[in-house]
């Protein structure tokens, strides 16, 4: 793929990371604090899916976040990893 299909692909991703991060942000804060919930905030893509795919296997067991990792189809997966990868502190 072209540069600028490339970079189109990566900002559609972000667009539709944004748009299903609002039932993340309800708990994880997106100014990156800690709260007792961690931040999940400039998490390498694959740090990111790796979390989400244990929630989803049975290796992490939090009851909320096995919900949430069970309801997301893999692209979804791969767009809030890109979308929260991108943000900083």
């Amino acid at each position: 793929a072209s540069v600028s299909a490339r970079a189109d692909d990566n900002a559609k991703q972000l667009a539709y990371g944004e748009h299903l991060s609002v039932e993340c942000t309800s708990c994880h804060r997106i100014d990156g604090s800690d709260d007792g919930i961690p931040s999940i905030i400039g998490w390498p893509v694959p740090t990111f899916l790796a979390a989400l795919k244990s929630y989803r296997n049975g290796a992490r067991t939090n009851p909320v976040m096995v919900l949430v990792a069970n309801s997301l189809e893999e692209d979804q997966m791969a767009a809030l990893a890109t979308y929260f990868g991108s943000l900083q502190k």
